[in-house]
């Protein structure tokens, strides 16, 4: 198993079981591809080729144990460390080292996996951009975020997977623009425990890799789902219904994205997919307002002891964040939290007339330029109601960048919705 690059996660497990390579050559992989590209991506908040090593001849010594035993995987820098550290994107934590791992960090070390290092986050997972470019840009292209450096790293074969984050669409929107797989669990899925909280109700871990395989295998190892094993057995592609839903803001969609829309209905319709169109409940349309006031609000509490303290270190656009947070009054809160409630309710019904929703995930393309991360505009009301979505990369839009789209599941309807993405991925690379 040489082609260390484009091997499978499962396959590249199965090999380091069966003594066929050594966790310390796949390291060492993964550590000449980062050492060879990260001059120009900016991948990494934090990387030691040194410590990579460590880990893995450790790993060599012992008795083989966990699902993701000796696997590399980059840990976005908004999770706690205790042997690396975590700065969460912000000067004010800039010699910040945990005493203990973030919960789900904790979780990848027990099955066996190496940590290669932090992954460039956004300030405090917002929208003030890192140094990361888009490595599958030319010129200077937004990677998107927060979750920038993980999906960079995944896509230019630094890792085969990272840790994600989303709380609008920092896992979607990053591995579109990237063009890699983006998995948001239902809400819940992973702990939060030792993640820099922006706004609880919100905040969601995830994974960037490079197939929807990848995605299934490593959320499943970590939540006790046998995710990976029901991706051709959940719904048969005869059966599949699919439901395309332009959303209410199908009028900010660029012609690559209507494209790739478009593209994607007829690769399932192909396969034995049913097809049609559906709209969500008049009510949903009030989403994205209220997915904005509740993470407003939400994180001008939890940035309290920040605001009190070391306020210069806010950028100017995380503090105005903060003071549109301080903004909202309870009422607004209690009123945005209500609308998720209902909505919530309402979109269970849309599931029992389809299986899963096809949609948007981003305008179009990356945008041109470091100084913004693009516009979540296609992801913040499905952060806010929790459900599973997958971004799936279907190629290169117009301008030569790579486009995709997004499927949603109902909530905890995670092998449904990967079983799908995959059907839809299997497609498109049969056709390519």
């Amino acid at each position: 198993m040489k082609d260390y690059a484009h091997s499978s996660l499962k396959e590249l497990a199965a090999c380091i079981a069966r003594r066929e390579i050594s966790v310390e050559t796949v390291a060492r992989a993964g550590i000449a591809r980062i050492q060879e590209l990260e001059s120009s991506v900016h991948a990494w908040q934090y990387f030691d080729a040194g410590q990579v090593i460590a880990q893995a001849r450790q790993l060599d010594a012992r008795v083989h144990e966990g699902l993701l035993f000796g696997l590399p995987v980059g840990v976005k820098d908004l999770m706690d460390t205790a042997d690396m550290p975590t700065t969460y994107g912000s000067p004010i934590y800039e010699n910040h080292r945990p005493l203990v791992d973030a919960a789900c960090v904790a979780a990848i070390r027990t099955a066996g996996a190496i940590v290669m290092g932090k992954t460039v986050t956004t300030e405090f997972a917002t929208f003030r951009p890192g140094p990361t470019r888009n490595p599958r840009a030319a010129a200077d292209h937004t990677p998107g975020g927060s979750s920038s450096g993980s999906a960079a790293a995944v896509a230019c074969g630094m890792v085969p997977a990272a840790f994600a984050t989303q709380t609008a669409g920092s896992i979607v929107r990053p591995a579109a623009y990237c063009g890699v797989v983006g998995y948001k669990p239902t809400f819940g899925t992973l702990s939060l425990a030792g993640i820099k909280s922006l706004s609880p109700s919100l905040d969601t871990v995830g994974v960037l890799t490079r197939s929807v395989g990848d995605a299934a295998f490593f959320i499943g190892a970590l939540a006790r789902l046998p995710l990976s094993d029901d991706l051709n057995s959940d719904v048969a592609p005869s059966k599949l219904r699919i439901g395309i839903c332009r959303t209410p803001h199908w009028d900010r969609a660029g012609d690559g994205t209507r494209a790739v829309l478009a593209q994607a209905a007829r690769l399932l319709e192909q396969a034995g997919a049913i097809i049609s169109d559906v709209d969500l409940p008049a009510p949903c349309g009030g989403l994205t307002d209220a997915q904005i006031r509740i993470m407003g609000y939400e994180a001008a509490a939890a940035f309290a002891p920040e605001a009190r303290t070391h306020p210069e270190g806010f950028s100017d656009a995380f503090a105005a964040l903060l003071q549109a947070g301080k903004a909202i009054d309870g009422t607004a809160y209690v009123a945005a939290q209500a609308l998720a409630a209902a909505s919530r309710q309402m979109v269970s019904g849309v599931f029992d007339k389809v299986d899963i929703l096809l949609s948007p995930s981003t305008e179009g393309e990356a945008p041109t330029g470091l100084a913004a991360t693009g516009d979540p505009i296609f992801n913040r009301m499905w952060s806010l109601l929790g459900n599973p979505c997958v971004h799936v990369p279907l190629g290169n839009g117009p301008g030569g960048l790579p486009l995709g789209v997004t499927l949603t599941g109902p909530r905890w309807g995670d092998a449904r919705t990967l079983s799908a993405a995959n059907l839809l991925e299997r497609v498109f690379a049969s056709t390519n």
